[in-house]
């Protein structure tokens, strides 16, 4: 695998370069401390994420930096500038799935204290605080909810969610939780917030990115140009009727499986069409199954359950393809004589990144020497928090092998380091930092 690596060698002596081997050291502590049967587990406010927080607090005094929580413990990690400018954050999160991967989330920590700790080692003097964010539970596996600490550093966590979201691994709530980790919960049930627009200059979140795209495209980095949002029936059935496979003709029979494979091959001719029409779109059928206590060889299967998932950057887009959904169901149903119950939708709004930040994180990889291409981000983020709230963000994806959320993924440490140098880069930038040289 090639990397197109073509920084000047000036710039090496010249430019103040990140802690990679702070980095490093970090990644093989987490890994080792918070191991699981395969790879790692950090459940969220548990054992796994508290020791986490720990391990990066005791790195950022090791700096300088000032080490504060708020009422959901979210970690900041902050050096100090000469004004009272608002900071820029570098952030992501600590926790992961269960038997997860070491670098969702911790990368984007570590890639900032890599960039702190340079500052710090070159004694650059900042404009503005350069604040490392640990984010509390963004990997929603935990507590069937999405974003807990990033919307609760802004104060817009629900008060109903911190008694009626239990985590999944032992039915506890997310207040008793947040409690026993040393949070505020009366803090949080008040709607008190921690950070706002006006006190935060720019969000970026360096993340491993959780789908192929850099490794077929063959680039270590890329920047995320927004965060799709979507829409989802998680629980739709598709209802016909049982019958006899071998006594009953095709004409007469309402087959659910049919039926169901029918409309998935109109979705993904239809996703053909909006993409080469130039659309942003993704459509998934995460689950389809028959009954087991009903089902057999033979016979013809009366329900199938089945989920779907509808994903894209353009707010326009969803909304056709709602409708869409729901013309070419008919269509089917008449067709095959069964009907279709999507049940309930969820969904989410989609997340532009800042188009001045878009443009400075490539342009600091250019600097750097390093092509960085325009992408998608199909999964959610924190960042997405962050743009909701009309903070400048954006995202910085770093290559990795074998996807996220299992213990195969493989990011490697010089791919990380052409993240963490354009990170630099636009941090410097970003703050108004004068550096010798």
């Amino acid at each position: 695998m090639t990397h197109p690596l073509r920084r000047p060698t000036s710039d090496k002596t010249s430019f103040p370069r990140p802690d990679l081997a702070l980095a490093e050291r970090l990644f093989e502590e987490l890994g080792q401390r918070t191991a699981a049967v395969e790879g790692v587990t950090r459940a969220s406010y548990g054992a796994g994420e508290n020791l986490a927080h720990q391990i990066v607090a005791r790195e950022a005094t090791r700096i300088g930096m000032v080490i504060e929580t708020d009422a959901a413990l979210n970690l900041y990690m902050t050096l100090p500038g000469s004004t009272r400018l608002p900071r820029l954050i570098i952030g992501s999160h600590l926790d992961s799935v269960p038997c997860g991967g070491n670098f969702d989330g911790a990368a984007g920590v570590l890639a900032g204290l890599a960039v702190a700790a340079g500052v710090a080692r070159a004694g650059v003097e900042l404009k503005r605080d350069l604040t490392v964010m640990a984010i509390r539970a963004e990997e929603s596996t935990w507590f069937n909810a999405s974003y807990v600490g990033s919307r609760a550093a802004f104060g817009l966590l629900k008060p109903c969610e911190l008694d009626q979201v239990v985590r999944a691994d032992d039915g506890m709530t997310l207040a008793a939780h947040i409690a026993a980790a040393g949070g505020d919960v009366a803090a949080l049930r008040s709607g008190r917030a921690f950070l706002s627009r006006e006190t935060v200059a720019a969000f970026v979140e360096p993340h491993i990115e959780q789908g192929p795209e850099l490794i077929d495209r063959d680039r270590p980095i890329g920047v995320v140009t927004g965060i799709r949002g979507s829409f989802r029936h998680r629980q739709a059935v598709c209802l016909g009727a049982y019958a006899h496979s071998g006594a009953t003709p095709r004409r007469l029979r309402r087959d659910a499986v049919m039926a169901t494979a029918a409309l998935a091959g109109a979705l993904d001719r239809l996703w053909s069409r909006r993409l080469k029409a130039g659309d942003d779109l993704a459509i998934t059928i995460g689950q389809f199954t028959t009954d087991p206590r009903e089902h057999a060889f033979s016979k013809v299967a009366g329900r199938v359950d089945f989920a779907l998932d509808f994903r894209s950057q353009s707010t326009e887009t969803l909304a056709a393809i709602r409708r869409d959904l729901a013309r070419i169901a008919r269509r089917v149903e008449q067709s095959h004589g069964a009907a279709f119950r999507f049940g309930p939708l969820t969904d989410s709004a989609p997340a532009p990144m800042d188009a001045d930040i878009v443009a400075g994180l490539r342009r600091a990889a250019s600097a750097a020497g390093y092509d960085a291409p325009p992408l998608p981000s199909g999964a959610g983020h924190d960042a997405a928090v962050f743009a909701a709230q009309g903070v400048p963000t954006g995202m910085l994806f770093i290559r990795n092998a074998n996807g996220s959320h299992n213990p195969a993924e493989a990011m490697t440490m010089e791919d990380f380091s052409t993240a963490a140098d354009t990170l630099m880069r636009f941090c410097l930038g970003h703050c108004g930092a004068a550096h010798d040289g």
